[in-house]
């Protein structure tokens, strides 16, 4: 069974799934963050300061990324995420300007921009779309979405405000029934959310919630958390 965990910004998408993955023993793929990718596909930039086209690079990036990752993994996994979010990130910032940051108070985002850039940004947003979709529909058997519960990490990584998460929230489910993928709204503490998402699928525990949530909390502590700008490039 191929699982994806959904959710905007600062859901928790991805402590869950590594604490789901120790929980359960099920494989778990997890996409190149932004922060990875930037250093060697954009040096030296901040992703509150991309352009449309730069940011189209970065999607198809993440896309190709995760699903190689996905293959490689077969039948069983539970993924951080889809391609969805890729694409639906774009769409949110069609909305609400490319650093949605801007548009928090009211700030006009699409400033930065022509109207020419975000007509065409517009456009292929809508192919990657098209093509996403279909990947996302071949691919998973099930969602798990969780809800935004938790504030949004102020870390000057994310462009984002709430009216731009809430807008993401909304189109990642209203895409999942128009793909009629079935799916099921998660919320509560990491432990309830384990408990919850195991019982669903059927999965037995292979240790307990606090021992999972420990190795989880384990591992997303050795992630490097610098921002884009201040990472080397990886060597090619």
């Amino acid at each position: 069974m191929k699982i994806s965990v959904s959710g905007t910004y600062s859901s928790g998408k991805t402590s869950t799934v590594m604490a789901l993955s120790h929980y359960t023993g099920v494989p778990r793929s997890l996409a190149r963050t932004i922060r990875e990718i930037m250093p060697q596909a954009l040096p030296g930039l901040k992703l509150t300061d991309i352009t449309p086209a730069q940011f189209l690079q970065l999607t198809m990036r993440r896309h190709t990324g995760r699903a190689v990752q996905e293959a490689l993994l077969g039948d069983h996994f539970v993924s951080d995420g889809s391609s969805l979010q890729e694409w639906l990130y774009g769409v949110g910032r069609l909305r609400h300007g490319m650093n949605p940051n801007a548009t928090a108070e009211g700030a006009n985002g699409l400033a930065t921009t022509t109207p020419e850039e975000m007509v065409f940004f517009g456009k292929v947003v809508e192919q990657y779309g098209q093509a996403f979709k279909q990947h996302v529909k071949a691919t998973y058997d099930a969602y798990v979405h969780l809800r935004h519960e938790l504030p949004i990490t102020a870390d000057g990584h994310r462009p984002m405000n709430n009216e731009f998460r809430a807008t993401i929230d909304e189109m990642l489910l209203a895409t999942l029934d128009e793909l009629r993928i079935p799916y099921h709204v998660v919320s509560g503490s990491m432990a309830e959310r384990l408990e919850t998402i195991a019982g669903i699928f059927g999965w037995t525990p292979v240790m307990s919630t606090a021992q999972a949530i420990e190795l989880a909390g384990q591992e997303y502590g050795r992630q490097d958390f610098r921002m884009e700008h201040e990472r080397v490039p990886a060597r090619t």
